[in-house]
């Protein structure tokens, strides 16, 4: 029995035929690929401009070196996300305050942020988790206190709350093209994304070298850029970007549903007035190791995401937040999620089996 995998690369003619041109052309970097992927990211996202960059992390840092955070600052970060939203804060020598997040929708609590922020807080990064938009109270929160936001939208392509994209209501957004993502590079790679006029001309310097013009830098930074033959597979996999969400969309709701009336599964619940980005289904159950093992059986890959909250991390031991107990729902859905393919090349034979792997399972299975 073929495996249902968490995801699986698309490979077209025209990204084969756009790599070659671009080989052949010579020019391999900061060249025109470049600047037109930018200019289209701006586009889609909504934003006033947009750096593709080397990759997600990195874009994290760049955009805090945009703001000026460094030493002596606080970021304010989930607890429950990937390692990269908060080791960026301690790059640039500032110090990650970690804050809890909703049980229900797995980001960023308002009420938690609203606690946390100080006259040391420099930034917010909001992360938009497994492509579930934040609360817009967390916009409104850091909008009162004066406080720059930088979306962490690394999950969240082509997620909207209400009609306005993610990525443009933060002064800057950073995105993530790993090849697990909703669009791709053909590689590790990423973008900052500006939304402040004052920052706009300044994401194209940070991600090379600082440069304002050849050998005259102004910006601390150092080469975040992207190569040519990535942002010209980007260009072509942002053209698919709204029809392989839709997908995603549509296999989510038929998860959804499978999930509906099973014991010991919960099903992820889409923020009201929003559009899911539907990067990743994360389904929570009081018995992940055994729901898991009943998906292996059925061959079906899946994935925790993430078991270690990141107060609680090694790298933090010596953190003032690195207590057991710190932030109830992010150590609770740390140990109660479970990740299932939701991605657009899933084929119906594969859907359905999914579809009738979660309808069979039964906490009893694994007692």
């Amino acid at each position: 029995m073929e495996r249902v995998p968490m995801a699986r690369m698309h490979i077209d003619v025209k990204m084969r035929e756009a790599a070659l041109r671009v080989i052949d052309s010579g020019r391999w970097v900061k060249g025109p690929e470049h600047l037109s992927f930018g200019a289209e990211l701006a586009s889609y996202f909504g934003a006033i401009a947009a750096a593709p960059c080397a990759n997600g992390s990195l874009a994290l840092v760049a955009a805090l070196r945009l703001l000026g955070v460094g030493p002596g600052d606080e970021v304010v970060v989930p607890a429950f996300t990937f390692i990269a939203s908060a080791t960026c804060i301690d790059q640039v020598g500032a110090t990650p305050i970690f804050v809890d997040v909703e049980d229900e929708h797995m980001t960023m609590c308002p009420e938690s942020l609203a606690a946390a922020i100080t006259n040391s807080t420099a930034a917010i990064i909001a992360v938009h988790l497994f492509g579930q938009p934040v609360d817009s109270r967390v916009f409104q929160v850091a909008k009162e206190a004066g406080i720059p936001v930088i979306e962490d939208a690394a999950q969240a392509h082509g997620a909207m709350i209400g009609d306005t994209m993610i990525g443009s209501l933060g002064g800057l957004a950073t995105l993530s093209f790993f090849p697990s993502k909703n669009m791709t590079v053909g590689g590790d790679g990423g973008a900052i994304l500006a939304n402040r006029s004052d920052l706009a001309d300044q994401v194209m310097k940070v991600i090379d070298h600082g440069r304002e013009q050849k050998y005259r830098h102004d910006i601390l930074s150092s080469n975040f850029r992207l190569s040519e033959i990535q942002c010209a597979l980007g260009s072509l996999s942002l053209v698919g970007l709204e029809k392989r969400v839709q997908r995603r969309g549509e296999i989510a709701n038929r998860l959804r549903n499978a999930c509906e009336g099973v014991a010991g599964i919960k099903a992820p619940s889409p923020r009201a007035r929003c559009r899911h980005g539907w990067n990743q289904f994360v389904i929570q159950s009081n018995d992940v190791s055994g729901l898991q093992a009943h998906l292996n059986q059925h061959g079906i890959d899946s994935a925790v995401h993430y078991p270690i909250p990141l107060h609680l991390q090694p790298v933090y031991r010596n953190h003032s937040q690195a207590n057991e107990g710190e932030f109830p729902a992010s150590e609770r859905l740390a140990q109660s999620t479970l990740a299932i393919p939701v991605h657009p090349m899933l084929e119906e034979a594969e859907i359905i089996r999914i579809e009738a792997a979660l309808c069979s399972w039964s906490p009893s299975q694994s007692a």
